[in-house]
């Protein structure tokens, strides 16, 4: 059986690509090159989650730790990774990559020129001094009913005080966790190279979203959420959660992955129906 290296193997995404590779072992954030390359003897295929939350509130000081836990952690591990007999890295990065308001796939080769566009610059660029075949997956919105953003969200809907953010026009470009593990079991079985958006073919609005929400959960969606009172509790973080990001898997369905769950609803219906 082949062995995976995981770092951020205890987070949400981590704990599930851990029941996809069960042959796994764990690095940690804080571990030396030493420390790692020792890990590293007979571990095939590195997989690298590691980076502090992204939602929360933004102080100069957080910042740091976001960048730190990103891109200094990304370094340590190539490092090690470069000194080892590791066939194959996969380095997480995020959509934030791309422009707010735009309509992109992977030839966007650029960068948006705000924090998370510098952030992702910084954390890919490191991850691409790896001297072995390496991809990039740039996460969407991660669905899941265990944890990440969907667990967040379901809280005022379950109340019944759920409802669009702003306007509700802008876009979200999400993908449904077991999808995402595929996309992992697709990367490794294939050995594939490049950035892939980690994303449902088929974005949608907040609208679009908070309506199929509150209808599978049978919970009404009456209470618009105005956009200042998330600038208020996150202040640039915000953006996080009202910028729009139409991003499209162009790489992936390019290289013959199909999708389980390619639409909010189908998504939606099987993490939350009994």
């Amino acid at each position: 059986m082949m062995k995976v290296a995981i770092t951020g193997a205890s987070g949400f995404v981590g704990t599930h690509l851990q029941k996809a590779f069960p042959d796994n072992i764990h690095i940690h954030r804080d571990e030396t090159v030493t420390e790692i390359l020792d890990k590293l003897e007979d571990v095939s295929v590195v997989i690298n989650l590691a980076g502090a939350p992204i939602i929360k509130r933004w102080t100069p000081d957080y910042k740091k730790v976001l960048i730190d836990s990103r891109v200094e952690t990304t370094k340590t591990l190539v490092e090690a990774i470069n000194r080892s007999d590791v066939k194959h890295f996969i380095s997480t990065s995020a959509i934030g990559a791309y422009p707010d308001n735009g309509v992109y796939d992977e030839r966007f080769d650029t960068y948006a020129d705000d924090f998370l566009g510098e952030l992702t610059r910084k954390w890919e660029d490191v991850a691409l001094q790896c001297s072995k075949p390496t991809a990039i997956t740039r996460f969407g919105v991660v669905l899941g009913n265990e944890g990440g953003a969907l667990k967040q969200m379901l809280r005022p809907f379950q109340f019944g005080v759920g409802g669009v953010i702003g306007n509700g026009k802008m876009m979200m470009s999400w993908v449904d966790i077991q999808d995402l593990v595929r996309v992992y079991q697709h990367l490794v079985q294939k050995e594939l190279t490049g950035v892939f958006n980690v994303v449902a073919p088929h974005p949608v609005s907040n609208y679009e979203f908070t309506k199929t929400l509150g209808a599978v959960l049978n919970r009404p969606t009456l209470f618009p959420l105005p956009e200042f009172i998330l600038k208020m509790i996150y202040a640039d973080a915000a953006g996080v959660l009202t910028g729009s990001k139409e991003i499209y898997p162009k790489a992936l369905l390019e290289n013959g992955f199909a999708f389980q769950y390619p639409t909010i609803k189908q998504s939606l219906k099987h993490l939350l129906e009994k």
